[in-house]
């Protein structure tokens, strides 16, 4: 695989596809929720701390649609149903858990960057006035 700019990531390319499915940030938690085993709707909103039941049901969706997570119902009174991660979906765990160790480590590094910028551009701003320009009789007596 070439590291070129514009090979790697050409717009047919896998990667991108990957990218494109697993970039939300739900589709991240909702498929790391899941590397331990199947759960219920329920329990994936309370574990994922934000989600609402419907973006999770949609993420659950685009999921399926993609072959990463199965949704097993069972023939029981109250109706049950379990979403797990597929045998393609698990191949997913070990990224998942790379990339989990990185935002553990790195996670404040990133925090701190962002704060030191926000704080610049709002000060950078407050500070900033256009130049004032002489009046236009100094300026020609300058000359």
């Amino acid at each position: 695989m070439s590291l070129r700019p514009g090979i790697a990531f050409l717009s047919d390319c896998p990667a991108l596809l990957a990218m494109e499915i697993i970039a939300s940030k739900w589709s991240m938690v909702t498929l790391f929720a899941l590397t331990d085993g199947p759960l219920r709707h329920g329990e994936l909103v309370e574990l994922s701390g934000g989600i609402s039941r419907k973006v999770l049901t949609q993420t659950l969706r685009r999921l399926q649609a993609n072959g990463l997570v199965e949704r097993h119902a069972y023939a029981e009174a109250p109706p049950r149903v379990e979403y797990g991660l597929t045998d393609l979906g698990r191949t997913l765990e070990e990224p998942i858990r790379m990339l989990t160790a990185w935002a553990r480590e790195n996670g404040e590094a990133v925090v701190t960057f962002r704060e030191a910028a926000e704080a610049a551009s709002t000060t950078g701003a407050d500070q900033a006035s256009p130049a004032k320009t002489p009046p236009v009789d100094a300026n020609l007596n300058r000359a």
